[in-house]
């Protein structure tokens, strides 16, 4: 069973957001926030699978609040709930260790299937946003360090091959997609992709990926 905490200071949404989730045999919802002091606090005493967060709330927003939920360093993922015209509190929750996002105008399929796919730490949420999002994202990095720069620490203890996977992580590939283009198992790529995330110290697939922009792996 999933168990999602709801945060939007809107109450008919939460209610909307309640029925849907409950709906479902696999989700049931732990709380209901209104502003992202109260996610945090509840999110602390009631450890949900998923956070539901809305971005524009009152007193702390989604985004601080997705910061401290993550550097608390529980086992709660975060699913921001953004739109296409406030990019700039996407690039925020990229940040703050958001686990994926989700525009807020979303299907309901859309939503569950975003839940399950956080709750398991599974693929990016949403690519064409989250591809969307990164493609813009990658022009508010700094600029790229120096040829003779040392290596990024966190790449170092990479194979070739783990280093190769992450580059095409970053570029939005599908675990299929790379099994298909660089002729392995689907398996060995779930591998692959475990080992990196825990040698880079990357919570799931979205962190991987913006670990590759920062690093220049990408861009």
């Amino acid at each position: 069973m999933t168990t999602v905490l709801i945060a939007d200071d809107q109450p008919l949404q939460r209610f909307g957001f309640r029925m849907l989730l409950e709906s479902q045999d696999d989700m049931t919802v732990a709380g209901e926030a209104a502003n992202g002091v109260e996610a945090t606090r509840m999110t602390a005493e009631l450890h949900p699978d998923v956070v539901l967060m809305d971005v524009r709330m009152p007193g702390m927003d989604g985004i601080e609040a997705t910061r401290r939920i993550v550097a608390g360093g529980g086992r709660s993922r975060v699913l921001i709930l953004t739109t296409f015209d406030l990019d700039e509190y996407a690039y925020s929750g990229l940040r703050a260790g958001a686990s994926g996002f989700l525009v807020k105008d979303a299907q309901p399929e859309e939503l569950l299937s975003g839940i399950r796919a956080v709750a398991t730490g599974d693929a990016v949420v949403a690519p064409s946003l989250t591809r969307r999002l990164l493609d813009a994202y990658v022009h508010h990095l700094p600029a790229a360090t120096a040829p003779d720069a040392a290596p990024d620490p966190r790449l170092t203890a990479l194979t070739d091959r783990e280093t190769e996977i992450l580059r095409v992580i970053g570029q939005g590939w599908t675990n299929t997609e790379i099994a298909e283009r660089l002729h392995l198992a689907e398996s060995t790529v779930k591998t692959h992709v475990g080992r990196i995330l825990s040698k880079t110290g990357s919570r799931d697939r979205v962190q991987a990926v913006i670990l590759a922009y920062d690093t220049k792996l990408v861009g």
